[in-house]
């Protein structure tokens, strides 16, 4: 039997995307492993959830090391010592430093709330979209490169918007989707079949 795919979570928020993934390893359809969560928030609603599956989680608040580098250095540092194969963006709210994101190359994977190029760069992109009056949102699962929201697209998913749609409304729908294709992307990672060619990600292989 091959060897789980060993996932570094990082979350800031509530934690659903992290469940996501908890609750596709639990079912056997993700074969992997998640040997640490870290959380820069003590508040995040995620830590409980990582505390609840029995799964490791650290608290790496920002204000303990004084400057986003630092604090990117000791989780990078943590992700390292336990061995992950895959980093994973679950709701993390912070930029990347360029030296971070030199430490796991091509093994940094984000979903954010866009149809990316549109609305990314920052926190508020469902409110940005339904303010910008597009009639189509969704979100995207991205290879992290050092240019923000910029990576190589692995999976995007539309989510229509409806007649008194909401920013908590349209968000709602759009996690569907985001669980969805986070779960999906950390499978063909694990299985091998992402490949990374200039900004395109093409998936090789057919389903055993």
């Amino acid at each position: 039997m091959e060897r789980a795919l060993r996932l570094g979570v990082l979350v800031s928020g509530r934690g659903t995307n992290l469940q996501a993934i908890l609750d596709a390893i639990a079912g056997g359809v993700l074969q992997a492993q998640v040997v640490l969560v870290a959380c820069n928030r003590p508040d995040a609603g995620a830590i409980a959830r990582a505390e609840r599956a029995g799964v490791p989680v650290e608290l790496f608040a920002q204000r303990e090391y004084g400057t986003r580098e630092a604090q990117q250095r000791a989780i990078g540092d943590r992700l390292e010592a336990v061995g992950v194969d895959l980093v994973v963006c679950a709701g993390w709210d912070r930029i990347f430093s360029a030296e971070f994101v030199r430490r796991f190359p091509g093994r940094i994977i984000n979903v954010h709330p866009s149809l990316l190029p549109a609305f990314g760069g920052g926190l508020h992109a469902v409110r940005d979209a339904l303010e910008y009056g597009v009639k189509v949102s969704g979100c995207t699962v991205h290879f992290v490169t050092d240019e923000l929201d910029a990576g190589p697209v692995i999976s995007q998913a539309a989510v229509a918007v409806v007649p008194g749609d909401t920013e908590e409304t349209l968000a709602e729908r759009i996690h569907v989707e985001e669980h969805r294709l986070l779960v999906e992307a950390v499978r063909l990672f694990a299985g091998g079949r992402l490949e990374i060619a200039g900004r395109t990600v093409i998936v090789n292989g057919d389903e055993d």
